[in-house]
């Protein structure tokens, strides 16, 4: 007995002690260093979710998010032409950036800007207002129909055509001529010459190989020597100059009408290619440019 008196007495003495413990941060912060209640879980209101439910829910959520994507961001546009060859190659598919030439005023922590000479754009078909039977084709219509050029003339700029130099605002623009020959079909152009790139000379051009016509007609320019760009509208040419339906015919691009800027080519199929006689999935495999994937569009 005597032995079962001492150890209750020695536990009392233990809980009862003023020896000093270690710091700790819950017990400073629960109740001045009393042990915090434990609060019982909350019962989730309502029955629960099914399977099927939360499947939906997904599928709803992820369907918002690619219209917000295709809405605001990027957007997927395919080459059907051979005018930016052999920059853009027919049959490429396209990523576009929506987002770097949004309207309105550019905010610095954004990555908008405005778009430069050079830069590659996709844009909504104006029209022709010089030869309106060329908007009858299916495949040329108005509003509808995606363009892909290239920006040569700014709001502003003046423009003409000297054989194979573009001359803005008195200065012939730096541009690699490469003479090439198109076959008219959708293989790439065949290089003929490509002579050594000069400095500043920032992207390929095309051009079939002889004497450059020195009085071009073209329908936009209405026997004047010179274009002077209109506010809010843009000059564009494509990269095979010679095999290019752009603003030496139609005219200007409307700002309101430029899509966004090409980023990069996300999947290239040749369908010139022969049936490879293995169904829809060889066709993919064997017609598929795979080299092409990820190409940068510049």
């Amino acid at each position: 007995m005597a032995t079962n008196r001492t150890t209750d007495r020695d536990i009392i003495d233990q809980e009862t002690s003023t020896e000093a413990k270690p710091f700790s941060l819950s017990r400073l912060f629960n109740r001045n260093g009393h042990k915090k209640e434990e609060v019982p879980p909350a019962k989730p209101k309502g029955p629960p979710k099914s399977v099927q439910r939360e499947y939906f829910e997904s599928a709803v959520v992820t369907v918002i998010m690619a219209l917000f994507g295709m809405t605001f961001i990027v957007q997927a546009v395919k080459v059907p032409t051979g005018s930016m060859q052999n920059t853009i190659t027919i049959g490429d598919h396209l990523l576009v950036n929506k987002f770097i030439f949004a309207p309105g005023k550019s905010l610095p922590f954004l990555p908008q800007r405005e778009i430069k000479r050079g830069d590659i754009i996709v844009f909504k078909y104006p029209g022709n207002p010089y030869d309106p039977k060329r908007d009858d084709r299916p495949d040329n219509r108005p509003i509808l129909t995606n363009y892909v050029k290239r920006v040569i003339g700014l709001p502003g700029d003046r423009i003409r055509i000297d054989g194979n130099n573009v001359i803005v605002n008195d200065q012939i623009i730096p541009e690699h001529h490469i003479e090439a020959i198109d076959h008219n079909r959708k293989d790439p152009l065949e290089i003929k010459n490509n002579p050594e790139r000069k400095p500043g000379e920032l992207y390929d051009v095309y051009y079939k190989p002889g004497r450059a016509d020195e009085d071009p007609d073209y329908d936009a320019f209405q026997g004047k020597a010179e274009l002077t760009v209109p506010p809010d509208s843009y000059f564009v040419m494509g990269d095979n100059r010679n095999n290019s339906e752009d603003s030496r015919y139609w005219g200007f691009v409307p700002r309101d009408l430029v899509i966004g800027r090409a980023m990069f080519v996300y999947w290239s199929y040749d369908e010139s290619a022969p049936d490879s006689g293995w169904g829809i999935i060889g066709d993919f495999l064997i017609n598929t440019r795979w080299s092409r994937t990820g190409t940068l569009v510049k």
